[in-house]
């Protein structure tokens, strides 16, 4: 009869709503769990998205707005605003909030890994696909669902395009550095090792850039860790092009290249203690204590000092005046977002349900409530301890 199909639907849609909250509390708790990994993080945001999505698809045949997109009013903190929220009534803005925590997450996950002692070749894999993956749900936000807020981004929140595009230029940056990291490992050849250094110190000066808008005190410190891995890339750039050039029998423009490596370190090493004194919100990374940074500044060194004994026993060549120009393009390892989709609607969320939404009556119970602000408390990550520190700033 209508009557128990009534009933039914009635069932159906408070089981409804309490899958989509157990499905979010699951997933906001994944975000702290040390155990959890990128298969479990999957299942835990397409359980949540798929439910989602019914709140914002159009379910009944049309192109109309899904009458349940305003329905419920979300609050979220962000990166670089403390524990000040901002609100809105609109279930993109929860979307893209979550999405935005999962993409975070996968970067603090890449982070986690690379600080074991003795990394395997597939931990670094998973490290540089993780960070690629972070970087296509940045990507796939700001050009897909942000413009499709009806209030835009507040500036310097984490939905501002620019920030949103200061993650994703940064999480190709940090995939790269595994790459860099892995060429070195196998000694391919310096003109690679250069032009794969050269086009990370020019994804950080990106970022670094994206940032210069934004007001110095929350974006200050972020800015001087972009500066300081732009500095310590140009070093590196320009160290492997000075040993291309030893070895294409340039050997005075090769010292150039090699003294203007040494400008670069040490300007990198200033900006490294500019950065740990400078406040701001996140945590404070370590870079120049780590032996990837310690290394290249005794490579340099090593380096500077055979080109200019080979330079006075068999080259005898003019060191110009002008530092050589790094016209390098990578071929090979450059790094690109994964491409991110969000899973179809639930099959829960089907047209029947839909049309049984009655909207007054939520409408009613808010008004009946008391207007009461609530505080969003954040959400209090466990305290790990990498066995080395990566100098990731994302974690």
């Amino acid at each position: 009869t209508p009557h128990w199909t009534h009933n039914c639907l009635t069932v159906y849609i408070s089981l409804l709503n309490s899958d989509l909250r157990t499905s979010r509390a699951r997933l906001l708790e994944m975000f702290t769990d040390t155990t959890c990994d990128p298969e479990i993080m999957k299942n835990a945001t397409d359980t949540y998205f798929s439910l989602l999505q019914g709140f914002i698809a159009s379910l009944d045949g049309t192109k109309q707005e899904n009458k349940l997109r305003f329905m419920q009013n979300f609050k979220w903190t962000d990166t670089l605003q403390g524990n000040t929220p901002s609100a809105q009534q609109d279930a993109i803005f929860e979307l893209v909030s979550m999405a935005f925590n999962v993409a975070i997450w996968h970067a603090k996950f890449a982070s986690r890994l690379a600080g074991k002692e003795n990394v395997t070749e597939v931990e670094a894999k998973d490290v540089h696909r993780s960070l690629k993956f972070a970087a296509g749900i940045f990507k796939h936000l700001k050009e897909v669902y942000i413009p499709r807020l009806i209030t835009p981004a507040e500036k310097g929140r984490d939905l501002d395009p620019r920030v949103m595009d200061t993650y994703m230029v940064q999480c190709k940056a940090e995939a790269q550095e595994v790459t860099i990291a892995r060429v070195i490992e196998l000694k391919h050849n310096a003109t690679l090792i250069a032009a794969l250094a050269f086009e990370t110190a020019n994804f950080y000066q990106k970022a670094d850039h994206t940032l210069n808008t934004l007001e110095p005190e929350c974006s200050s410190k972020w800015r001087n860790y972009l500066q300081l891995k732009q500095h310590f890339y140009m070093a590196y750039a320009y160290c492997y092009h000075g040993q291309t050039l030893l070895a294409s029998d340039k050997c005075g423009e090769s010292i150039k290249s090699l003294q203007e490596a040494e400008k670069c370190y040490s300007r990198a090493e200033a900006l490294c203690k500019e950065y740990r004194q400078t406040k701001g919100p996140g945590s404070t990374a370590k870079p120049s204590e780590q032996l990837f940074f310690t290394t290249l500044g005794g490579l340099i060194k090593i380096t500077l000092q055979k080109c200019e004994r080979e330079n006075g026993f068999i080259y005898f060549h003019k060191v110009p005046a002008e530092v050589p120009q790094l016209e390098l393009k990578a071929s090979y390892g450059l790094a690109e977002p994964i491409s991110f989709e969000f899973p179809a609607v639930s099959e829960q969320c089907t047209p029947e349900v839909y049309t049984t939404f009655d909207l007054t009556k939520g409408a009613k119970a808010e008004k009946a409530k008391p207007k009461q602000e609530e505080e969003v408390k954040p959400m209090k990550e466990p305290d790990l301890k990498p066995q080395k520190d990566t100098g990731c700033v994302i974690s």
